[in-house]
């Protein structure tokens, strides 16, 4: 929620930024991934906007940096982003989520909107974003994607979701919890079973996972082993091309970090279309060196 009225700081006027909104990205874990452009303007606006005081309190801390806060994300009632705006008049607000780029998955678009309504100038800094770490990360092709914030919470929605998904040939990306993860790849084993996926989490921080494979070595994994923290799950475009030897050797190790030989041999066969038993006898291969 706002509270109180407009910010009111005389002390180093030369220092002001031009009044509006500014959408800055903070780090996803790894506090030094705040840019240096980051830092100057929440060290030199006026006041900050953010999903919760206490996350952005921690950061503001560790930059050292003291800063009016107000309380805005999607549960904020019209009147307090009316109390933004019209402290955007006069004054340099900055907007951030909790960590990453706000307005991807994260409040703010109303804002924006009514910033552009009102002719209030907006200004985005680049920066630190979970859906693009975990792309390039992934090694799943990213020359198209599509990012679709987060899957259904219920059985059937999710997997309407992906079936409406289905046709589009190109990477899927999207957030997801750690208590719901096993449920979101059974839902793509279901709808989307020879894709290959991946499951990034805890990005940038000490520890750090990519996991890539097929769906159900993956459900495999994570069942053994739950998962912690954000999650980003990527799932690739369909195939639509003959693996070359080295593809399926890759698939094929990978599979069988989780499953048996001839389980990982049917997995791959299915998601590329080559014989089973020559994959068989390949994935004894790969067992033995």
């Amino acid at each position: 929620m706002v509270h109180g009225g407009r910010v009111n700081d005389t002390t180093h006027p030369e220092k002001c930024l031009n009044p509006g909104l500014y959408i800055v990205a903070t780090p996803i874990g790894n506090l030094g991934d705040i840019t240096m452009r980051a830092i100057d303007i929440l060290t030199r606006c006026d006041g900050i906007a953010c999903e919760d005081t206490r996350v952005t309190g921690k950061l503001l801390k560790h930059l050292g940096i003291s800063k009016p806060m107000w309380r805005y994300d999607d549960h904020s009632e019209h009147r307090d982003r009316t109390r933004l705006l019209e402290s955007m008049r006069d004054r340099a607000v900055a907007l951030v989520s909790d960590a990453g780029t706000p307005l991807v998955s994260d409040p703010g678009y109303r804002l924006v909107n009514d910033c552009r309504a009102e002719g209030i100038p907006v200004t985005a800094l680049p920066g630190p974003c979970a859906a693009i770490t975990a792309l390039t990360l992934s090694g799943l092709p990213n020359d198209r994607f599509l990012f679709a914030g987060f899957l259904p919470s219920k059985d059937k929605a999710r997997r309407d979701m992906l079936a409406e998904l289905a046709a589009i040939d190109t990477t899927l990306v999207f957030y997801e919890t750690s208590p719901r993860l096993t449920k979101s790849l059974e839902a793509v084993a279901e709808v989307l079973p020879n894709r290959e996926v991946a499951v990034a989490r805890e990005l940038t921080k000490l520890h750090e996972e990519l996991r890539r494979g097929l769906p159900h070595g993956l459900i495999a994994y994570f069942e053994a082993n739950p998962p912690r923290g954000e999650i980003v799950l990527l799932v690739g475009p369909p195939v639509a091309f003959a693996a070359s030897e080295e593809d399926a050797d890759a698939m094929l190790l990978e599979a069988l970090e989780t499953m048996k030989t001839s389980q990982a041999a049917a997995q791959v066969a299915k998601a590329t279309g080559l014989d089973r038993k020559a994959l068989y006898a390949r994935a004894m291969e790969l067992r033995r060196e």
